[in-house]
């Protein structure tokens, strides 16, 4: 029988693209295969994002189609892991029941044993329908003619209103002759074959009610070591290897949660506190990755220039050092180094430095997203010092304005989020270097209609994009999110007609600042990552192959890509949207120049070391040089700004 089928579709930031990974991989060891469409799937999940709500309305969009199918599917497991499924709890399922697994961040190595006992839970609601578990697993087990005159009567009907489910495995075991066990799966038409459509129409209005969340448990306790934490396996299982398709590019996490508690954030209640990961394990996972042809890592933290490691305080729990308790910034903030330094201490500063100095096949290294209060000198002195790390801060204001700081709970006004970034030109700006240009691109985050928002609020926003001279920056309308202090205490009392004025002004301004600053790199000889074809080629390959439309692979792998925001992942389409990691189409034989066929050139999607996107044209004698350069640092000498890129060429 084959294996279960999993789609994957993940929403929101670059955590989540990194759970969804070390998610697929995990399932992947233990038999599941994915697919890149999710009526081709078995189990179909959802990593979702809670930060903005646009991401929220598409998941609930994707849940009332799954609905619709699984009226005629039963059998179809379908779960919502990540920051939604915490926030929303069961309540989730109680309005949409077509939901079997709920699944938090802080639980996601439990999701292979929800994943089973979902499996186990349908079987067995579907055996327990048709008229007792013997009678149904009798059936399922009936010969082919059977099925086959069985078959004749039609299924597909409609949903009849949703039954309590069992919410363990406890029953499990009396549905396991009804259909084959996870991760092995009979066809979808016996399923539907085998069960009149009463039995689909009450099954499929049931839950599987399969739920790890984490709740409140991981505030607890105010020590720096934490309880046994399993999670942090699901980080050393991580699957590595040269085929994985990461395209020489990877994210490693070593932090996770927040302590900060911005009233318009609910990571702080769906993520936890802050975790700091075991320097060691994050420099081993840096160097497997970098075994497996990895050159670019980002590491990864909500906010990850707070990591810091105290050894004195490391716990052991069967044989794996533990994660620890982030410990707070002590005093008003803008420290110049870590206030807790010192020997037995691992700051963030020396973390870099380590993974810099170990593991030297690692040709960039970059980290997202840091907290602006709190970094201090002493790591902008090891990215100065290092020359493999990049010239980039994704450093987020999200205003203006001291008045909307602090009712957002920021912790800093807008004169020390200036002296920071003047502080880290002045350590990292060099447009001028010998051997080629290290300027620092920076880019950042506004918020625009925040509760209270006046007119002379917006305007210092607008002035402090014009100092800070971001290369982009992310804006976004406010959008009140169930579960945070500004939904609960701040009335959103700015009207959607400002809120959307706003947006557009910023959004014009920014975009006429990123042009300006993409000029500036015009003549410059740079060190560029190729990550693979351009968002062009890329449309223009999948309208010549046969199967237009099919999800792109990744370069050399053979397997399909997750799926991130509903589209396989794929090169980055501007300079506004910076994705991780890109796939590159294989060149296909129909595309390959023929006597009868012109040739045509290749362009390419690059990232500088402060990651602005360049396009690069391969004239047609260079173009199949294509896919070898993907995944590659090449020298490309900056020829033209355009509104949302670069355009450069190849310096050999």
């Amino acid at each position: 029988m084959p294996a279960r089928s999993v789609y994957l579709e993940t929403f929101g930031c670059q955590m989540n693209e990194l759970d969804s990974e070390l998610v697929a991989g995990q399932l992947r060891a233990l038999g599941y295969r994915f697919v890149a469409e999710p009526d081709n799937a078995d189990v179909i999940l959802y990593n979702t994002c809670s930060v903005r709500e646009h991401a929220e309305q598409k998941v609930w969009s994707r849940l009332g189609l799954d609905r619709l199918r699984k009226q005629r599917e039963p059998h179809v497991v379908v779960g919502v892991l990540g920051c939604m499924a915490e926030r929303d709890g069961e309540d989730l399922i109680k309005r949409m029941p077509v939901v079997d697994i709920l699944c938090g961040p802080g639980e996601l190595d439990k999701l292979p044993a929800l994943l089973d006992n979902a499996v186990r839970t349908r079987d067995s609601l579907l055996a327990d329908e048709v008229g007792g578990n013997t009678e149904g697993a009798q059936q399922a087990e009936g010969s082919g003619e059977e099925r086959e005159r069985e078959g004749n009567s039609d299924s597909r009907t409609r949903s009849g209103a949703g039954a309590s489910a069992p919410t363990s495995s406890s029953s499990s075991s009396s549905s396991s002759s009804a259909l084959s066990m996870s991760p092995l799966l009979p066809s979808a038409s016996s399923v539907t074959s085998v069960f009149p459509p009463d039995v689909l129409r009450a099954a499929a209005g049931t839950s599987a009610r399969q739920v790890a969340l984490q709740g409140n448990t991981s505030r607890r306790s105010g020590t720096l070591a934490a309880a046994q934490d399993t999670l942090e396996l699901l980080d050393l299982s991580r699957a590595v290897s040269p085929a994985a398709g990461h395209n020489g590019s990877a994210y490693v996490r070593i932090t996770r949660g927040c302590n900060k508690f911005c009233t318009y954030c609910v990571v702080p209640f769906t993520r936890g506190a802050e975790v700091h990961r075991p320097p060691d394990h994050i420099v081993d996972e840096c160097r497997r990755l970098a075994d497996a042809g990895v050159i670019e890592i980002t590491l990864l933290g909500q906010t990850v220039n707070h990591y810091r490691f105290e050894h004195g305080a490391a716990v052991t729990v069967n044989g794996i050092i533990q994660p620890q308790k982030g410990r707070s910034y002590s005093g008003a903030g803008g420290h110049r180094a870590d206030p807790y330094r010192g020997a037995g201490v691992t700051t963030f500063a020396d973390l870099l430095a380590r993974i810099h100095d170990e593991v030297p096949a690692i040709r960039r290294l970059r980290f997202v997203t840091s907290y602006p209060r709190d970094f201090g000198d002493d790591v902008l002195q090891v990215i100065r010092d290092h020359p493999r790390i990049c010239r980039y801060l994704h450093v987020p204001a999200q205003s203006g304005s001291n008045a909307q700081l602090k009712a957002m709970n920021r912790g800093y006004t807008v004169e020390e989020y200036l002296e920071f970034l003047d502080r880290a030109r002045a350590f990292l700006h060099q447009p001028d270097a010998a051997g080629g240009g290290r300027p620092l691109a920076v880019a950042g985050d506004i918020i625009v209609g925040f509760p209270g928002e006046t007119e002379e609020d917006f305007a210092a926003t607008a002035r402090l994009l014009e100092r800070a001279r971001y290369k982009n920056c992310f804006i976004f309308k406010y959008s009140p999110r169930p579960g945070t202090v500004a939904y609960d205490k701040l009335p959103d009392d700015v009207p959607e007609a400002v809120k959307r004025r706003r947006n557009n002004e910023l959004l014009a301004l920014q975009q006429r600042i990123s042009a300006e600053v993409g000029a500036e790199y015009v003549g410059m000889t740079l060190e560029v990552f190729i990550e693979g074809l351009s968002r062009r080629e890329e449309k223009r390959a999948a309208r010549d192959r046969p199967a237009a439309g099919a999800p792109a692979l990744r370069a050399g792998s053979g397997a399909v890509g997750l799926t991130i925001g509903g589209r396989p992942l794929g090169a980055p389409e501007t300079l506004h949207e910076v994705p991780s990691a890109c796939a590159m189409p294989p060149l296909s034989e129909d595309e390959a120049p023929t006597p009868d066929t012109p040739a045509r050139g290749v362009q390419l999607s690059a990232r500088t070391d402060g990651d602005l996107i360049v396009h690069i044209d391969l004239p047609p004698e260079a173009a199949a040089r294509a896919e070898s350069l993907v995944g590659r640092i090449a020298r490309c000498r900056i020829t033209e700004s355009r509104q949302l890129s670069l355009v450069g060429s190849l310096v050999d």
